[in-house]
């Protein structure tokens, strides 16, 4: 496999670049050429003239492309035209060159015919896409994709333009029309093809997790109740105006979704204060904002780098949204600069990348997806070797890290503040057990849920109550301290834990008040709570205290019956209490 890189300039030029590829071709067995025509003219005036001319020197070559919104060529930007021509070398690699048009109604119609095409042509290892994008959520798209063989990479990005707000972008092949709704599916394979994908993303979540709690498709209504805009205004001071896109570019939503970590950046706002995402986020998931760190993009950059140096690829196509090189600016090249000293290397920015993990197709923002190919085995004595810079990063970015790490540690003690404020609000400060106004609301939910919610005549399964008492508690508090006394009711709710944890898998202990305490045992019926009563009967009378003599307790156990409510269920089991204090105490009595 070999990739000639040019940037077009001019007919004259370009034939002679083909003529030269022509000749090599004479010299060396070929099996196919393919090339790749980039642009970031969203009028795409040059591509009618580079297509003839391809037509009319190798015309047994394929293309296909799309508008850009910057091209990589090999270790440069090109904001012009660019074409790369790959040629297949080993007579078994086979390629094949699709294009569908691309709506909202034809998204369906134009993946099926994809999966049956590759169902037909088993030989197909990876598949290559090109897409217009814009005003679509790509949900469906990536979910039907997803049906390919898990054998089948693949890898892709969004047709954009150079300007970062223009809503127009354009894919094209060869034998079909510039369109702005297509897809252009390049499917390869062949017993000595080898391709491997990766994503690079050095985005690091900031700030607090926000929870998606309204949005439908593409539109995000909603994060923890509060418009979703809000949290721009709020947090960066971003303006619900014609600006939003560019301005929260830099700025994505970082969630989990698919097993993976992924970042999801706005198409726009809506006067409602809604916001339109390029994909979906499902309510209920947990997101956070995000920045980008130069530091840990380099890191990413070079082990990735360093894992396809070992793959020795041939080609590396690079898929990389448009807000990255917004970030980097001038110092683009520093993230796929890389690449080149690997193999030749091209791509373009994007409005969205696409990447198959696992089982499945995702839709990335403000990330780089890469696509390496090699024909053959690799070379046991190859010598090349990764090329990057060393630059450290100083001024005002080393002061925006420095800040954002500052906001995130901030953060984090704020959340856990938050976390250890709502543990304290349903635990009891001295036995940590919970208190009594949290087992209540557990055994009122169990009993709830149990009976489906009334729909039950009686529970779906057996619940029980155990309530225990600390005999002649008032004595260790008179007779040897309050100090004392707190030993003893720690004493008890340690075992409790200890009976729980090994014996119960679903089990919840509270303190009821002074030395009354409370254990629900879910999917335990009468019989099985009695027996783990006298288990804490026996264990707490093992307990030996530091002035304090071996104490007892009297336990009463009781099993929910029919659909009845917490409280009568907490009546007789106190009633099964109050007959065990008055039988002797340190025993179990069941109700």
């Amino acid at each position: 496999m070999r990739q000639f890189q040019m940037a077009y300039e001019g007919q004259e030029s370009f034939r002679k670049s083909l003529k030269k590829i022509i000749m090599w071709r004479q010299n060396l067995p070929t099996s196919g050429v393919l090339f790749q025509i980039l642009t970031s003219d969203e009028e795409t005036k040059q591509v009618p003239e580079i297509t003839k001319i391809i037509d009319e020197e190798i015309p047994d070559a394929d293309y296909y492309g799309c508008t850009t919104n910057g091209n990589i060529l090999g270790d440069e930007l090109n904001m012009g035209s660019v074409v790369t021509c790959t040629v297949f070398e080993y007579p078994t690699t086979k390629y094949r060159v699709i294009q569908y048009e691309m709506t909202e109604d034809t998204e369906i119609v134009s993946t099926a015919s994809l999966l049956q095409t590759v169902r037909d042509n088993q030989w197909v290892k990876a598949i290559e896409l090109v897409v217009t994008i814009r005003g679509m959520s790509m949900t469906g798209f990536t979910e039907h994709l997803s049906l390919l063989p898990q054998n089948v990479q693949v890898f892709g990005g969004g047709a954009m333009s150079e300007a970062m707000d223009a809503s127009h972008a354009k894919v094209f092949s060869k034998g079909k029309k510039i369109s702005e709704k297509a897809v252009v599916f390049v499917l390869y394979g062949g017993d000595d093809l080898h391709i491997t994908t990766t994503f690079i993303t050095g985005w690091k979540p900031l700030g607090r997790e926000m929870v998606v709690t309204s949005a439908e498709g593409s539109i995000l209504y909603e994060l923890d109740n509060k418009p979703a805009y809000d949290t721009y205004y709020r947090y960066l001071n971003i303006q619900n105006d014609e600006h939003f896109f560019n301005n929260t570019l830099e700025f994505p939503f970082f969630f989990q979704h698919n097993g993976i970590n992924m970042l999801r950046a706005p198409v726009s706002s809506n006067p409602d204060g809604s916001i339109t995402m390029t994909s979906d986020m499902d309510e209920g998931c947990v997101a956070r904002m995000a920045y980008g760190d130069p530091g840990v993009i380099l890191t990413e950059i070079r082990s990735e780098a360093e894992k396809l140096l070992e793959f020795q690829p041939e080609v590396v196509r690079i898929y990389s949204c448009a807000a990255r090189r917004t970030f980097w600016g001038d110092e683009v090249n520093l993230e796929f600069g890389p690449f080149q000293s690997i193999a030749s290397t091209s791509g373009f920015f994007t409005s969205g990348e696409f990447l198959r993990t696992g089982e499945f197709v995702n839709q990335h923002n403000v990330t780089m997806v890469i696509g390496a190919l090699r024909e053959g085995d690799t070379d046991p004595n190859a010598t090349k070797t990764l090329s990057m810079s060393n630059k450290h990063f100083s001024g005002q970015v080393s002061m925006i890290r420095r800040m954002a790490t500052f906001v995130q540690a901030a953060t984090e003690e704020l959340e856990e503040a938050n976390r250890q404020l709502e543990i304290a609000a349903i635990t009891d400060g001295l036995t940590r057990l919970y208190n009594r106004k949290e087992i209540s609301h557990r055994i009122t939910e169990t009993i709830r849920r149990s009976v489906n919610g009334g729909l039950l005549e009686k529970a779906a399964y057996p619940i029980s109550l155990i309530m225990i008492d600390i005999d002649d508690f008032k004595k260790v508090n008179d007779t040897y301290g309050h100090k004392e006394g707190d030993l003893v009711l720690v004493g008890l709710a340690d075992v409790l834990k200890r009976i729980l944890k090994k014996y119960v898998s679903a089990g919840s202990a509270g303190r009821w008040g002074g030395e009354e305490f409370m254990v629900l045992l879910p999917e335990r019926d009468v019989k099985q709570a009695s027996e783990l009563a006298e288990k804490m009967r026996a264990e707490f009378y093992k307990l030996v205290f530091s002035r304090a003599p071996h104490q007892t307790i009297s336990l009463g156990v009781t099993e929910v019956k029919g659909d009845e409510d917490v409280d009568r269920v907490c009546m007789r089991v106190d009633g099964a209490l109050y007959e065990a204090k008055h039988s002797g105490k340190n025993c179990v009595v069941a109700k």
